[in-house]
């Protein structure tokens, strides 16, 4: 399998939004993804049918743009977590999906205990 055929590669945003939200949710530290708009100012945890709506994303020039809505697990340290899931992020766009990433905002929504 050495041919190369010519052509190009899009991949759906759909499929980079679940790719995201199960990296996500695959990071120690991650209780849930939480809809970016808590209307009512109450975060609620998203079943994991529903990853995809915790999770924005923007092309840049550069790459992708990727804003993350968290709730993380109580006693663990925020920006250990955070860092962790920027990695675990990154590497899973890049590695699945071949996409360079440009950047990624993790917003904590809420600190819960783990049940």
């Amino acid at each position: 399998m050495s041919t190369t055929i010519p052509g190009n590669l899009h991949v759906a945003n759909d499929v980079l939004l679940d790719i995201v939200g199960n990296a996500a949710m695959e990071c120690y530290g991650v209780v849930g993804m939480t809809a970016p708009n808590a209307a009512d100012g109450i975060a609620k945890i998203l079943p994991a049918s529903r990853l995809r709506r915790g999770v924005t994303i923007q092309s840049e020039g550069a790459g992708l743009r990727v804003d993350l809505y968290v709730v993380i697990e109580y006693g663990t340290n925020l920006q250990t977590v955070s860092r962790n899931l920027i990695d675990q992020v990154t590497f899973a766009l890049k590695d699945q999906a071949g996409v360079p990433v440009s950047a990624i905002e993790v917003h904590v929504q809420d600190v819960k205990i783990r049940r």
